[in-house]
C-alpha cells in the first residue's frame, strides 16, 4: 500500500523524470535511432489527443451553472498584468545600463513565464487538490483572453521586427481557446446531458484525468528536455534561466494563493496564477522573440509541477491524518 501512495502522491515528477529518461535513450543510444524516428510524430499526434481527453473527463464533472467570474478572478488578473508591467520595464530600460544579449534574452524567458495563459490543466489538479472546478475552468477562460490583449501591444516593443499584430495574434489564442477548451466542454455537455450511462461510466473513474494528464506531462518532458539539450546558449545563461524561472514559479504560487485567501479560495487562486500553459509560451518565444527565450517555459514546466506535486502530497497527508 505504501508503495501505492507513493506513485499516487509522485505521479507528476515520476512522469516527468520518465519522460526526460526516454526522450535521453532515444536521443543518445544508437541502437534506439530508428524507434526514436519512428516515435517523434507519433508523440506529436499523441499530446494534444491526451490534452483533449483530459479536459473532456475533466468536464464531465463541472457543474455549468456555476461557471461564472468571481472577485479573485479579477484580483489574480491585476497581479498578472503587474507582474507582466514589470518585466517589461525592465526589458524597455535595459538598453540605457546593458547591451548584453544574454540578459535581453533571460528577461524575455521570465515574460513568457508570466504572460502565458493560465494551464488548461489547472482544473484538473485543482480538482485533485479538492478545489472548484467550475471557477478554475472560468478563470481558464479569462486568462487567454487576458493574454490575447497582452501579446500583440508587448511583443512589437520588445522585438521590433515581430510581426505581430493585434487581430492576428488576438484571433491565434482565440482558436487554441475553441480547439483546447471549447470543444471537449461542448462534448462533456452532451454527454452529461444526453448519454448518461455513458457519463456515469467516465465519472466513476476516480481520477482518470489526472493519469491521463500524467502522459501527456510524460511527452511534454521530453519535448522540454530535448529543447534544453539542444539550445544553443552558455551553461551560465541556461542556469540562470532555470533558477529565476523556478523563483518567478514560487512567487506566482505564493502570491496567487496569498489573493485567493481572502476570498476563501487560495487553492484555485494559486493554480490560477502559478500554473501556465508553457507549450503555448514555448510556441510564442519560438515564433515571436528570441528563440532561446523558449528555455524559461521549459524550465518552468518542470518546476511548476514539483509545486503541484508538493500540493498533493501535503493535501494527500492531511486526509490521511484526519482519517486516522
Amino acid at each position: 500500500m505504501s508503495i501505492i501512495r507513493f506513485v499516487k502522491d509522485w505521479t507528476l515528477p515520476m512522469s516527468m523524470g520518465l519522460g526526460a529518461l526516454l526522450y535521453l535513450l532515444f536521443a543518445f543510444v544508437p541502437v534506439l535511432d530508428g524507434p526514436s524516428r519512428f516515435f517523434a510524430p507519433v508523440c506529436d499526434f499523441l499530446l494534444p489527443v491526451f490534452m483533449f481527453l483530459v479536459l473532456f473527463v475533466t468536464f464531465c464533472k463541472v457543474d455549468f451553472r456555476q461557471m461564472r467570474p468571481v472577485w479573485w478572478h479579477f484580483w489574480v488578473s491585476v497581479f498578472n498584468v503587474f507582474f507582466v508591467a514589470i518585466v517589461m520595464m525592465l526589458i524597455l530600460c535595459l538598453p540605457q545600463f546593458s547591451s548584453s544579449v544574454d540578459a535581453v534574452v533571460l528577461l524575455e524567458a521570465l515574460l513568457m513565464c508570466i504572460i502565458a495563459p493560465c494551464a488548461t490543466a489547472a482544473a484538473v489538479v485543482t480538482q485533485k487538490l479538492g478545489g472548484s472546478l467550475e471557477q478554475m475552468t472560468t478563470f481558464t477562460f479569462i486568462s487567454n483572453f487576458l493574454t490575447a490583449l497582452l501579446v500583440p501591444v508587448c511583443f512589437p516593443m520588445i522585438e521590433k521586427g515581430a510581426d505581430v499584430s493585434f487581430l492576428a495574434a488576438f484571433w491565434k489564442i482565440l482558436y487554441q481557446v475553441v480547439m483546447l477548451l471549447l470543444l471537449p466542454m461542448l462534448l462533456a455537455y452532451v454527454v452529461k446531458h444526453h448519454m448518461h450511462r455513458f457519463h456515469r461510466k467516465i465519472v466513476s473513474i476516480r481520477d482518470l484525468s489526472f493519469y491521463l494528464w500524467g502522459c501527456s506531462l510524460m511527452i511534454v518532458t521530453g519535448t522540454t528536455v530535448k529543447n534544453i539539450v539542444h539550445a544553443q546558449a552558455s551553461v551560465w545563461l541556461l542556469t540562470a534561466i532555470a533558477l529565476l524561472a523556478l523563483v518567478l514559479c514560487v512567487v506566482q504560487f505564493a502570491v496567487g494563493r496569498f489573493v485567493g485567501h481572502y476570498f476563501g479560495h487560495a487553492q484555485e487562486a494559486g493554480q490560477a496564477l502559478g500554473q501556465k500553459n508553457t507549450a503555448f509560451a514555448i510556441w510564442m518565444a519560438y515564433t515571436y522573440l528570441n528563440p532561446l527565450s523558449s528555455v524559461g517555459p521549459g524550465c518552468y514546466i518542470l518546476w511548476q509541477n514539483i509545486v503541484n506535486s508538493v500540493e498533493i502530497w501535503q493535501n494527500n497527508k492531511t486526509k490521511s491524518t484526519k482519517s486516522v
